[in-house]
């Protein structure tokens, strides 16, 4: 059986607006089970007790399917048991809750589980708004070369001063707990909930310490089980070193250390080292803080040669002790460039789905009506400058789709329309005041 596919982004959100379930102790978390059928929510996973809700209110469109039922999947978590697939549309699209400019780990899940039969893994494309995130292997437009599919979605919230990037924003590569318990840990132990996966080395001696560790002013709040493990190299004369490989050399990567003094150190011992990444020193004389948690980050994004790269923590001349680190979290830079829609004419034009239902094209008008452009709304035409600028809505065909009532005095918000194709409907009366005086003052053509 496959394992379950996993992405991991963070990154600053602009979806739209919608309402939520709240959970205690779970405040701006949302939580997926794509294909749950809606009487069936909410529901407490008890492994983690969190509450997952239907997807029926977020998406438009798929079917929904159930994996496999046999000994491998007997261990599979219900959010992941469930899933909903997508054999028609050229773009089918999640619309969620979130709070303007609030910093978001956003995470995916995808398990095939031979839902439809055919042991065949989907490959589809997945992108956030207009940007392609990436290809999967196992927002979901039907590019690939099987029929797209989706597990489960999370996002969780993030302190507004955490994982900031120079550009772009953060996918996940590894979140590592140095420790030779063979358990993942996350919420509630995690307040953002990130999984932390157990990590070692043959070359490693784990310590632990059964005291609290304090000191989470950075933001970034290290699970105790987390902070309260260490490893340091067995032999005390080598340094602590951990590889790993990036996805291409040109990547740029992210390393967050985490270090804390975990064990009582006596008057004449000393714990102190330089770290170096990839052949820069990124700090000197480091001594960790006794029994309180500091996170270290590269102060400029490590290209990794060859895309192989290296964290190396070497004892000082001064130390009397090896090296420590308690865990490790590392990210690639990926980047969104194109911009979205002007948010204006997409409140617009969004306001012309709702009232009026349009039966002939609405199941395409999802996600962003201008970009990309092969996902262009059907009816619309923009003015796309560069990848910098967003999008104007130009013109806007509405012909042939049995419209009735008045004219719609709102599409004269959408400051850049220039024409607006009406005929073969059945609207009323006459046209507003507000749609005359773009006539006569700014060039609008009504047909």
């Amino acid at each position: 059986m496959e394992y379950l596919n996993k992405l991991l982004l963070l990154a600053c959100a602009t979806f739209s607006v919608m309402s939520l379930v709240k959970s205690q102790n779970q405040q701006g978390f949302i939580s997926l089970d794509c294909g749950l059928p809606s009487n069936e929510s909410p529901y407490i996973e008890p492994l983690t007790n969190l509450t997952y809700i239907s997807d029926v209110n977020f998406i438009r469109g798929g079917k929904t399917g159930n994996i496999e039922n046999n000994s491998e999947t007997d261990f599979i978590s219900k959010p992941y048991k469930v899933l909903r697939y997508f054999p028609e549309g050229t773009r089918n699209c999640y619309n969620l809750s979130v709070k303007q400019g609030t910093k978001y780990l956003i995470r995916t899940f995808f398990l095939y589980g031979n839902y439809d039969g055919l042991n065949t893994s989907p490959r589809f494309d997945l992108f956030l708004g207009p940007n392609i995130w990436t290809s999967i292997d196992v927002l979901i437009p039907g590019l690939g070369t099987s029929t797209p599919m989706i597990s489960a979605i999370e996002l969780r919230p993030l302190r507004y001063d955490t994982y900031t990037a120079r550009t772009g924003s953060l996918k996940k590569i590894v979140h590592f707990d140095f420790t030779n318990q063979r358990k993942e840990i996350r919420y509630p132990e995690d307040v953002y909930d990130r999984i932390w996966m157990p990590y070692s080395q043959p070359e490693w001696t784990q310590i632990n310490t059964t005291r609290n560790v304090s000191g989470f002013s950075d933001g970034y709040n290290p699970p105790q089980d987390v902070i309260k493990t260490a490893a340091i190299p067995t032999n005390v004369s080598e340094p602590l070193e951990f590889i790993w490989n990036s996805e291409s050399s040109d990547d740029q990567t992210y390393a967050y250390l985490y270090f804390a003094e975990i064990q009582k150190l006596k008057t004449n011992e000393t714990r102190e080292f330089k770290i170096v990444a990839n052949g820069r020193l990124d700090y000197t004389n480091y001594i960790p803080t006794k029994f309180e948690a500091e996170t270290l980050i590269n102060p400029a994004p490590l290209k990794c040669e060859g895309g192989l790269c290296r964290v190396q923590l070497s004892k000082t001349p001064r130390s009397t002790l090896p090296p420590l680190m308690n865990a490790i979290e590392i990210f690639s830079v990926i980047q969104f460039p194109q911009s979205e829609t002007y948010t204006d004419d997409v409140i617009a034009i969004k306001n012309i789905q709702s009232t009026y239902q349009l039966s002939r094209i609405s199941g395409q008008w999802q996600g962003d009506p201008c970009v990309p452009k092969q996902f262009s709304w059907i009816g619309v035409s923009c003015n796309v400058i560069d990848i910098s600028t967003p999008p104007r809505i130009i013109a806007l065909d509405l012909s042939n789709n049995n419209l009735t009532g008045e004219v719609p005095e709102f599409l004269a918000k959408i400051k850049s329309l220039l024409v607006i194709r009406l005929r073969g409907n059945n609207l009323r009366g006459s046209v507003p005041q507000a749609l005359q005086d773009r006539e006569k003052n700014d060039g609008l053509k009504l047909l």
